[in-house]
């Protein structure tokens, strides 16, 4: 495609600019977008797509792409929950009338086990401070605080970048002065994928009733490695949060790896659950007494859930 014909594309199709792109490490970045239009309303813990022209470059490293004929003046999209840096100054709060981008925490991903060509982080990730974006004019999904109470537990359960909406609703909380206990745990593989931990780190000094548990399972030198399944079982939870997991006031929020979540299978018509192997957070959370919410029949548990793959 010539120089012209890709300007012509960029024009019609996009519609948002990229005003700030943070390289956590070479495969984690933390991207702030600007849309041409009103920011639409929303929610913490919702999610946005984005979108780029499969004209655009793509980072190094990463798996082969044959586009087929036509393909290349089409634009990948894909869906990303939206996320927060929380602080607009150390120590102040972040005040969302004060500015008009949404912000988005995006792994890299290079190559796909199944044959799937990964399409739109390599070229996420070869983008600069200005570049034009697609940004969907809408907003949604189900996953908000609306189900909790000012006095509840509650609980943030995530790997990877699944932390991106538990960020915004941390936030949400402490903006509103919630008074229950709020723990939020992420495992990554190694520490430096812990994109906000500094910040979590201020937060814990300026807030008593947070508590930030960061966990790496293949960091060198850590002795005993963790997954968050194990945490519950162990009673380390409960240790953290510094109070039982009690189903009548206590939220349970899981983002991230689907085997982690470890969604069940419900039979509307006999009630039955089968749950996924290897053991879940919702199958140990169950045994305890939660109840995880249930898309089909729009019942409302105590544990909330987004997989995000």
């Amino acid at each position: 495609m010539t120089a012209e014909e890709i300007a012509e594309l960029r024009h019609r199709r996009y519609n948002a600019t990229a005003i700030s792109i943070k390289l956590v490490n070479p495969d984690l970045m933390i991207m702030r977008v600007k849309p041409d239009f009103p920011r639409p309303v929303h929610q913490p813990g919702q999610y946005g797509t984005l979108g780029l022209g499969y004209w655009e470059r793509r980072t190094e490293g990463c798996q082969l792409e044959s586009l087929a004929a036509g393909d290349e003046t089409k634009v990948v999209r894909r869906a990303y929950s939206i996320s927060c840096s929380i602080y607009s100054e150390p120590g102040r709060l972040m005040k969302l009338e004060e500015n008009d981008w949404l912000e988005f925490y995006i792994v890299l991903v290079r190559e796909n086990p199944d044959g799937r060509v990964p399409a739109l982080t390599p070229r996420l990730f070869a983008m600069s401070q200005g570049d034009r974006i697609q940004l969907g004019e809408r907003i949604t999904g189900h996953f908000t605080l609306d189900p909790v109470k000012p006095g509840d537990s509650v609980v943030f359960l995530s790997t990877g970048t699944g932390e991106a909406p538990h960020n915004y609703m941390l936030w949400e909380l402490l903006r509103k002065g919630h008074t229950g206990k709020i723990l939020n745990a992420c495992c990554v593989r190694y520490l430096r994928d812990l994109g906000y931990v500094e910040t979590h780190q201020a937060l814990m000094k300026q807030f008593p009733n947070y508590t930030y548990l960061p966990l790496a399972t293949r960091e060198p030198g850590i002795a005993k490695k963790v997954y968050i399944q194990d945490l519950i079982t162990s009673g380390e939870l409960e240790d953290q949060l510094g109070a039982p997991l009690d189903p009548a006031k206590t939220h349970v929020f899981l983002c991230g790896n689907p085997k982690m979540i470890g969604v069940p299978i419900r039979d509307r018509e006999t009630g039955a659950t089968t749950y996924p192997q290897p053991v879940g957070v919702i199958e140990v959370l169950e045994g305890r007494g939660f109840r995880a919410d249930v898309a089909a029949t729009k019942f409302k548990g105590n544990v909330h859930f987004e997989e995000y793959w």
